[in-house]
């Protein structure tokens, strides 16, 4: 059913774009003439104007032969402006506007005097296709102001949300975030709680790089995220100041502003939010297989709170030298309080073992960047760049829980006394940089080098209650510290060739890497070293409107310190979690072919494969789990481990259509085939099945400043290897008014408002056992925003045109890890 569902809607994505509309509309075209040459004349802004108001209604550029053709609503009145440097301005009168109209050759004659300015308001275009990525303008999608950059995500091609708010790229979580193209501490831990308090209106753009070249480290197996945000400053300052309050996730308040003052420019964001707190049922039954089955039932209550801000600052020493540098920091605490009763039985149907456990505690993420960069320009050649960058990261993570148990039967307190659970871990990074580009007249080098020197620590440690002192005393079967130093060192080289028509761009990149690790309390040691040699090739053919793209990259993947981390999270105790600090990088080959047309709608279409064979895996199994000098029951362990093969043959399609200016539609929609073959315990699995997403938007702007949004999606769940997880479908209704001159905006907002909760349901099956998991999240919520806009700057505080990008590694965060 989900496939069918799943092919439905990609045919539904694929007849919209195709689909002829029945609009009242009339078309506007002509050929611009030199009246000196007699030559056609490309590149000419074309606008079409209402008579009366002198407001543009359409516009756009004339092509190389000088011909343009719009669309606008029949039955007005309307003009034709023509403007273009060197040229005298044109204005022309259009006599019938129920027919469509052919201005003939329209002549601009040249002019010495300097051009004056000619009001012309266009439609901009939301997508661009680049050789190596697709870019998606959240300025000009006029629903920016009213929702945040997860709920954009959506919207971007190749880009979806599934239930849990997990960001997928194609389907997967195997890829980086980064954030003005560096990988930020805002995203280090758990991205969609950042993208959550985002708001969409301080994003410029969303890049989706497919092909990432050699520049970039070769982190994200799928691909890389860039989210760029805006910078906007000239002498004087802007700024912007915008909140929210959801029903759920409680008030937000974020501030934006821009200063420049002579050659010194700063630009700051902040914002923070609170979560009133919601409570959620969640549970599991497992069935071993001839043997017990144990079922869980539980609530939840959680409450978070964050804030978040970023500084950069630019100073202009002269013409040729720019120094600059920025600060980001992030900090999110997350209070939980648990109840869950656990009951095991027997083949026969009689009670084996049963407790009640009460939980509380809490998580803290934080992260810090500090970068400074130095860049020099050289006098023959102002795209001639040298480039000097450090940065320093610091990312710590604190994990405390407090467990009590009552009601045991079978399930005395010296097999599983109350106990407390504790776990310090983080991130500490040097990242030296150094790059250089180089522009000839059709031939574009970068070269560059990096040192990335890496410490990922976890301190662990559990004490357990002693019932005859009523003391906590340590637990040394699960208490430790770890030291994980990973030192990447890397030379990249890479071409871009332009020509009229095509333009590719190659490289190479080296990586040495170099690790070891330490735990203390037991005296082991891992230690590690190995090269790899990455390749990248990007091609596009453009043709007037359209372009092809082919590409191929490699991509590795090396575990984050959420992978490796050996901490036991045995909270719940019959079903623990650890990672793997013996993991190895991953190898993913990615090929990739796509075809864009962006004429009078935008429309991009593209096939997709990539396989890996020695693929990280998330796999669980039964073991015994012995406590102090007695051995417990039998419980479910979780891990993650490199195994066998992973690979997916995927094709996607997204188009935005406007039908008139006022009234427009947007598709986003993928679907992929998955195989998974992999060994674990002696024992072969493989899966395979379908997965994808589709997402609609329909916005209609009235007259007054008003615009309604209409939002549905669906997202199939995803393939395992040892199982699958349950499908979403969601919708949200938005309504937005501007007012004080467009300064300021108000919008409502309802998701979902058919049902409270959603669930989110998994399947996994092993050779011993087969298991069925539920968690509810929050689904109906309301949500008021508002945004103003204040100050006045036309140009940007200067930046540095290369800096430090650290994507090599893999998070553990929601939306950024865990394949």
């Amino acid at each position: 059913m989900k496939k069918l569902l799943l092919l439905a809607a990609c045919c539904l994505l694929t007849r919209f774009v195709t689909a002829q509309t029945n609009l009242q509309t009339i078309t506007v075209k002509g050929t611009v003439i030199d009246s000196t040459t007699n030559k056609p004349v490309g590149y000419v802004t074309v606008a079409v104007q209402d008579a009366a108001t002198g407001k543009s209604v359409m516009s756009g550029l004339s092509k190389d032969d000088g011909s343009f053709e719009l669309r606008v609503a029949k039955g007005k009145a309307y003009q034709l402006v023509l403007a273009s440097v060197g040229y005298k301005n044109k204005t022309k009168k259009l006599a019938n506007t129920n027919a469509d109209v052919n201005a003939g050759n329209v002549l601009l004659s040249t002019s010495s005097n300097e051009l004056k300015e000619v009001s012309i308001t266009a439609v901009k275009p939301i997508m661009k296709q680049e050789v190596d990525r697709i870019s998606y303008n959240v300025q000009n999608d006029p629903e920016s102001k009213a929702l945040t950059a997860l709920d954009m995500m959506r919207k971007v091609p190749l880009l979806s949300v599934d239930a849990s708010d997990n960001v997928k790229l194609k389907g997967s979580g195997n890829y980086k975030i980064l954030i003005n193209g560096k990988e930020s501490a805002l995203m280090a831990k758990s991205p969609s709680d950042v993208l959550k308090a985002m708001p969409a209106d301080n994003i410029e753009k969303i890049e989706v790089i497919t092909t990432p070249p050699a520049k970039y480290d070769a982190e994200g197996l799928t691909g890389i995220i860039n989210i760029i945000t805006k910078k906007n400053a000239d002498q004087g300052y802007n700024g912007n100041i915008s909140g929210r309050y959801n029903s759920i996730y409680g008030p937000g308040l974020y501030g934006h502003a821009s200063i420049k003052e002579g050659k010194v420019g700063v630009s700051i964001f902040a914002g923070t939010n609170h979560n009133n707190g919601f409570n959620a049922n969640s549970g599991n039954t497992q069935n071993i297989f001839g043997g017990q089955t144990t079922t869980q039932n539980g609530y939840g209550n959680n409450k978070f709170h964050n804030y978040f801000g970023t500084a950069e600052i630019s100073y202009e020493i002269d013409s040729l030298n720019l120094l600059t540098a920025s600060f980001q920091t992030y900090h999110g605490t997350n209070n939980q309080t648990n109840g869950q009763s656990s009951d095991t039985r027997n083949f026969d149907g009689s009670l084996a073992q049963y407790y009640f456990q009460q939980s509380s505690g809490y998580n803290t993420f934080q992260g810090m960047d500090a970068t400074v960069n130095y860049q020099i320009g050289f006098k023959r050649n102002k795209e001639q760049l040298l480039t000097l960058s450090y940065k320093f990261s610091y990312s710590p993570n604190t994990n405390y829980s407090n467990n009590s148990f009552s009601q045991q039967f079978n399930y005395p307190q010296s097999e599983q006394p109350d106990f407390n659970q504790y776990n310090n871990s983080g991130e500490r990074a040097h990242t030296i940089q150094i790059d250089y580009a180089q522009p000839f007249k059709q031939i574009t080098l970068e070269a560059g080098a990096k040192a990335i020197l890496r410490n990922d620590y976890s301190d662990f440690n559990r004490s357990d209650l002693d019932s005859a002192t009523n003391q906590f005393n340590p637990n040394p079967i699960y208490t430790d510290d770890f030291n994980y130093q990973q030192d990447v060192y890397s030379l990249y080289n890479s071409y871009q060739l332009k020509m009229d028509k095509w333009t590719a761009k190659a490289g190479l990149r080296l990586e040495h890497t170099t690790v070891n690790a330490d735990f203390s309390s037991v005296n082991t040691t891992v230690n590690q070293n190995y090269n790899n040699f990455i390749p990248s090739i990007s091609i596009q053919r453009s043709f007037k409107t359209s372009s092809i793209n082919f590409g191929f990259t490699q991509r590795i993947q090396r575990p984050g310190i959420y992978q490796l981390n050996p901490f036991v999270d045995n909270s719940n105790p019959k079903f623990i979690s650890t990672g793997n600090p013996n993991l190895r990088p991953e190898l993913n080959n990615n090929f990739e072919l796509t075809y864009s047309n962006f004429s009078k709608n935008s429309f991009t279409a593209g096939l997709s494969y990539q396989f890996s064979n020695n693929s990280i895996q998330n796999v669980s199994s039964l073991s015994v789990d012995s406590t102090a000098n007695h051995t417990r029951d039998t419980v479910t362990k979780t891990t993650y481990a490199n195994l066998g093969s992973n690979r997916t043959l995927g094709f996607n399609i997204n188009t935005n259509i406007n039908f008139t200016p006022k009234f427009a539609l947007s598709l986003n929609g993928q679907v992929s085939k998955i195989w998974l073959t992999g060994t674990y315990n002696d024992q072969f699995y493989k899966n395979t099945g379908i997965t994808g997403n589709a997402f609609a938007n329909v916005s209609y702007k009235f007259d007054g400043g008003y615009r309604v949004g209409v939002d549905a999606g669906f997202f199939s769940g995803d393939v395992t290897l040892q199982g699958h997880t349950s499908n979403y479908i969601y919708n949200a209704l938005v309504l937005t008014k501007e007012f004080l001159q467009k300064k300021a905006t108000i919008s409502l907002v309802a998701n979902n408002p058919e049902s409270k909760y959603h669930s989110n349901n998994s399947t996994t099956t092993t050779s011993q056992y087969y298991q069925y998991s539920y968690n509810e999240e929050p689904y109906r919520t309301f949500a008021v925003r508002f945004s103003y806009k204040f100050g006045k700057l036309n140009s940007e505080i200067k930046k540095n045109a290369h800096g430090i990008d650290n994507d090599d590694t893999k998070g553990g965060g929601k939306s950024n890890g865990g394949s």
